[in-house]
């Protein structure tokens, strides 16, 4: 009697993967590996001669010595306020929306509408809004000439301030991407069991009741996806700071003069980019600055939005 052959599906999951680990060791590992790698050789300059010392020296001398003046503890704080002032209102309005949205007692007609507005600045080119917006608030634009007129703004303009660019920057980051958010949390409450709402509303329970006591915690793993993806993307902000204003004027930190809106990756473009500043240690050492840094508020957002189990460990 014929035994039949028995098909191993196992194998073909694995011919499935390996393109996957291919890619992420070719484009994401190596570079990885890389970067920590250069970031532990230091070019030494002593007149037109240069040495490269392999240690700390790039840690000790830009991030926690005297060398940079400050610069990259300026990006980084710059990055974070950035990140700070667009996604406090942008994770608010979201919820709201979302809540507005997916309310089953007053059904909104033509949401899916009202949806597809609200999600297209996220579709535009970060380019094309960043012209957009230097269009707008430049020295002979719309906006500047109608606060100029107002009283509000002086000769100079939104641009010559720092303060102004960074808000204008991270208006521009909030209205490309609380569109996206809406979605993201509107997926979130659609799979939440309609049961829920209908016992609470015959409890009589309030719209507002039925958000903070069932959406809500039930909403949680998605706020913690939203928290941790934005925070990466926020630390990670390159092209509108760049294509807005290249940085912003410039300020004063210590002894060093910087970009008063320059963030983390510009200034790794800066000196990894072929040049008179060309520093590849440097660039190299602000990338694990960087990667660290956003590791740590990662954790902490999936620290702070984690279920906590019954005993309370």
């Amino acid at each position: 009697m014929n035994k039949k052959k028995s098909v191993e599906h196992g194998k073909y999951g694995v011919m499935f993967s390996i393109p996957f680990f291919v890619v992420f060791l070719i484009f994401q590992l190596y570079p990885l590996i890389l970067t920590f790698y250069n970031s532990l050789i230091y070019s030494n300059k002593q007149g037109r001669n240069t040495t490269d010392v392999f240690g700390l020296g790039n840690f000790t001398h830009y991030i926690f010595g005297h060398d940079a003046g400050g610069e990259v503890w300026h990006a980084l704080g710059v990055t974070a306020v950035m990140w700070i002032l667009n996604f406090i209102p942008q994770i608010l309005l979201s919820l709201l929306l979302a809540a507005w949205f997916t309310d089953i007692k007053y059904k909104l007609k033509g949401n899916g509408i009202y949806k597809v507005i609200m999600y297209m600045p996220n579709i535009i080119t970060a380019a094309t809004i960043a012209v957009l917006f230097y269009s707008l608030f430049s020295n002979n634009g719309p906006m500047t000439k109608l606060f100029q007129n107002l009283g509000w703004v002086g000769s100079n303009g939104f641009l010559s301030k720092g303060w102004a660019s960074l808000i204008i920057i991270a208006f521009i980051q909030f209205w490309m991407w609380y569109g996206n958010t809406m979605i993201v949390l509107c997926a979130g409450i659609l799979g939440i069991n309609p049961s829920l709402y209908e016992a609470a509303m015959v409890d009589g329970a309030t719209s507002r009741q039925q958000f903070f006591q069932i959406t809500l915690p039930l909403l949680k793993p998605i706020l913690q996806y939203t928290l941790v993806t934005s925070a990466i993307g926020g630390l990670q902000m390159y092209d509108i700071p760049q294509l807005f204003n290249e940085g912003g004027p410039i300020v004063k930190v210590g002894d060093a003069s910087v970009n008063s809106t320059t963030t983390v990756m510009m200034l790794i473009k800066n000196y990894a980019s072929p040049g008179a500043r060309t520093d590849m240690g440097r660039a190299a050492a602000y990338s694990v600055l960087l990667f660290v840094a956003t590791l740590i508020v990662s954790l902490f957002f999936y620290k702070l939005t984690q279920d906590k189990s019954n005993d309370g460990r």
